[in-house]
């Protein structure tokens, strides 16, 4: 890694970065961005103790705290790295992660899978709109595909059989916790779940609307915020970001 790197983006699976890249390629015009992918092999187990464990391999080269920053499973892991590794975290900024880090669009796949009689299809179908909306067939298609796929590579090991869960609570680092007020899976209630953990320093923002992705449909507003999160910490950068800012408003 980069030792001028000042965020890492960490990405929960291979298929699900695409996802990402509006957003980084908008923050990284004001501040140096690394991203991070969990990947496992076919034949290894996945775990998130297994991921926090890469990062912290693949953070060891850094001579200073970075920011962290991850959406859905992606943040599951920045959050845990960031309590298991305080000294190595700056900050922390959360997309749809909910109070229960675990409860991510899996849980909502395998509840459906549960409690109705639908085939995989059908719940993959239903999923596709409840993260991306209304969608035309041959996107909806490609999208059920890397849902699919996405199901095989998290690090968070849900299944029919059990939903696991993970520890409740704040960072003692900065945070904020990012949603949209339209996203059936990470909803507000879920979000606002992280006020009783909040600091004076800690935000929580809703994006009107994006459904989950909502980062991938906005990455402007969403990265606006973010760098306006940031901006305490990296002074110089962020002068850039607000001429440029005003000038877009004016």
């Amino acid at each position: 890694m980069s030792d001028n790197t000042d965020v890492v983006w960490i990405s929960s699976s291979h298929v699900l970065q695409r996802f990402d890249h509006p957003l980084l390629q908008y923050i990284s015009q004001y501040m140096n961005v690394n991203q991070w992918e969990y990947h496992h092999n076919k034949d290894e187990g996945s775990s998130i103790d297994e991921a926090v464990d890469l990062m912290d391999e693949f953070l060891a080269s850094s001579s200073h705290p970075v920011h962290l920053a991850g959406h859905g499973a992606g943040g599951a892991i920045a959050l845990t790295f960031a309590r298991r590794y305080p000294q190595k975290v700056r900050s922390l900024v959360l997309l749809a992660v909910a109070s229960q880090p675990a409860n991510n669009w899996h849980v909502h796949y395998y509840l459906q899978r549960k409690l109705f009689t639908m085939s995989r299809e059908q719940v993959l179908t239903s999923c596709v709109r409840h993260l991306f909306g209304e969608q035309p067939h041959n996107t909806s298609k490609m999208l059920m595909a890397v849902l699919c796929r996405d199901l095989e590579q998290s690090p968070l090991s849900h299944s029919l059989v059990k939903l696991i869960e993970l520890p409740q609570g704040g960072v003692s680092m900065p945070m904020m916790v990012c949603g949209s007020k339209n996203d059936p899976i990470v909803d507000s209630p879920a979000l606002k779940g992280w006020l009783k953990e909040f600091k004076p320093e800690d935000n929580l923002w809703e994006y009107p609307k994006g459904y989950h992705f909502f980062h991938y449909f906005y990455p402007q507003q969403i990265g606006q915020k973010m760098l306006s999160f940031w901006q305490p910490y990296h002074l110089q950068s962020m002068l850039t970001f607000q001429l440029v800012s005003q000038s877009l408003t004016n």
